[in-house]
């Protein structure tokens, strides 16, 4: 198994990066998360998972181990592939994935494509105990308070930025998807719509 990936980052695309190690560029796909930390001509180090199939050999990358562990959690629960948990890391961040099974949240689950309310409690059955409890060390506290206006504009700007857009249409696909105020704000959406606004321009 690939452990892990270190070298220089060639190349940042929507849902993959290009890592120069020892001359060879290794294709891994990632989360938007992940790829919003990485800088072209930048040193990287990437936890990696590699995915065998008969017809090919997936690399996928992570920030940290946390991730990558739960990424391979997350593939025991019947009907999940590695697609669809990577979709899962791109909605929530591996805290929000273990407070939902802890406490049943079938409805966060399922703000995720692709997975439907079936798949959602066969997650919450089959997982308990996999990826741990929430509110382990480093973790937000269970009523985390919602990012204000600012924050959650700069969370999303330094993602879209770190994938290759200019500041000014970053500014001005966050201000078209933006929630309405006083709505609250679920960053990982508003980064997937601000995506796919920038992917129409």
């Amino acid at each position: 198994m690939i452990a892990s990936v270190s070298g220089v980052v060639q190349q940042v695309s929507l849902d993959a990066a290009v890592v120069s190690v020892g001359g060879v560029g290794l294709l891994v796909q990632a989360s938007p998360r992940t790829l919003a930390g990485l800088r072209e001509g930048q040193p990287t180090l990437l936890a990696t998972s590699l995915v065998v199939r008969e017809d090919s050999l997936t690399l996928f990358g992570f920030a940290d181990d946390d991730e990558r562990a739960t990424f391979e959690a997350l593939q025991s629960v019947t009907g999940i592939g590695p697609r669809l948990a990577l979709s899962l890391l791109a909605v929530h961040d591996p805290e929000a994935l273990r407070r939902a099974v802890a406490t049943d949240d079938l409805a966060a689950l399922r703000k995720v494509p692709g997975v439907g309310l079936k798949s959602a409690q066969r997650m919450v059955l089959e997982l308990k105990g996999k990826l741990g409890l929430p509110g382990g060390p480093g973790a937000a506290p269970l009523n985390e308070p919602e990012p204000d206006d600012e924050a959650w504009r700069g969370q999303v700007r330094d993602a879209l930025v770190g994938l290759g857009w200019a500041a000014k249409a970053a500014d001005d696909a966050i201000a078209k998807v933006a929630p309405a105020a006083g709505e609250p704000v679920d960053v990982p959406a508003v980064l997937r719509a601000a995506l796919q606004r920038l992917g129409r321009a």
